[in-house]
């Protein structure tokens, strides 16, 4: 299974009604094909009713947890867009990511 499979599986309890994961790593140094530590996420979830964006973000790493690199598992970044439905009803765009200053060309 690969990272991103498995960080879709830890986040399915928050019963995301949108999730979009984009594995971004070839975006950054030290790119090798078929490496995950890069990604990007936007989630749509009513478990982020009445919650700032940090309670939200809090809640995804701790979901996310056995995967990070600070836990032994191979996510170095997480780029994190959360949504309630209402707020992802009335937005539906997400900001593009930054470049990497240390980027393969």
């Amino acid at each position: 299974m690969t990272t991103a499979e498995q960080l879709t599986q830890y986040l399915e309890p928050l019963n995301p009604q949108h999730l979009e994961l984009i594995n971004e790593s070839m975006n950054h140094a030290g790119y090798f094909e078929g490496k995950e530590s890069h990604f990007k996420l936007t989630m749509v979830s009513e478990a982020f009713e009445g919650r700032r964006a940090v309670a939200r973000h809090q809640l995804i790493y701790a979901k996310a947890d056995p995967l990070l690199t600070s836990r032994g598992g191979s996510i170095h970044a997480l780029a994190i867009h959360a949504y309630t439905p209402e707020e992802w009803q009335a937005t539906q765009v997400v900001p593009a990511s930054p470049q990497c200053a240390g980027q393969n060309k």
